[in-house]
């Protein structure tokens, strides 16, 4: 590791609030939502809607957490991010945030906190027992929904795979003909935090 280069929760929160969509003209979902960073959430109460988590990735988060923590920054409990120079990659800054987490509501008439950006990091706290900062975001507009629903069965429905097989359906979409038109673009404002993942949906998915 190179540098480590904090920033305080006012341009975390600042900058979340620019994010705009994928489709509907890029709107800005959070522009007049109410962003709050929680410094110790229950991964339990924060319901996931992606059904696997891949195990380096878990690995990944806690080999950063070590390294980290040196520095005086824990990835699971942050006031704020940083961004990150690692010595095999000198030329690029990387983001260290907190998970975005926002309410819904759901089909089934439940309001749920939901994971919509960081569920190898709420995965890891779970795995460790410990709480997580995250920031919680409430009063998006109806016509904005995340774009995958609310697991029915919460984490007792995620899959930890070495690697995503072919076919295997991430998420449950609430749009399936255009779910990315409702995608938040998080690279936008904090460059590198959305890693791309292997396309495994199945064929009419994969648009």
């Amino acid at each position: 590791m190179l540098s480590v280069e904090p920033f305080g929760r006012d341009e975390l929160l600042a900058a979340l609030r620019r994010t705009r969509l994928r489709g509907f003209d890029g709107a800005q979902p959070y522009a007049d939502a109410t962003l709050e960073l929680v410094p110790d959430a229950d991964p339990e109460q924060l319901v996931p809607a992606q059904r696997y988590v891949l195990t380096s990735g878990v690995a990944q988060i806690l080999e950063l957490r070590a390294a980290l923590l040196p520095h005086g920054l824990d990835p699971l409990s942050l006031d704020g991010g940083a961004w990150v120079v690692f010595a095999d990659a000198p030329e690029e800054r990387v983001p260290v945030i907190p998970p975005i987490v926002e309410q819904s509501l759901e089909d089934d008439g439940r309001t749920v906190l939901l994971v919509n950006d960081g569920m190898h990091r709420v995965y890891a706290a779970r795995e460790l027992g410990l709480p997580i900062a995250a920031v919680v975001v409430r009063g998006v507009p109806a016509e904005y929904p995340y774009y995958a629903r609310a697991l029915p069965d919460g984490w007792a429905g995620v899959q930890a795979f070495a690697q995503l097989p072919d076919g295997f359906e991430k998420k449950s979409y609430r749009v399936p003909d255009n779910y990315k038109a409702l995608f938040r673009q998080f690279n936008e404002v904090f460059p590198g935090v959305q890693q791309e993942r292997r396309k495994t949906n199945p064929d009419h998915l994969r648009a």
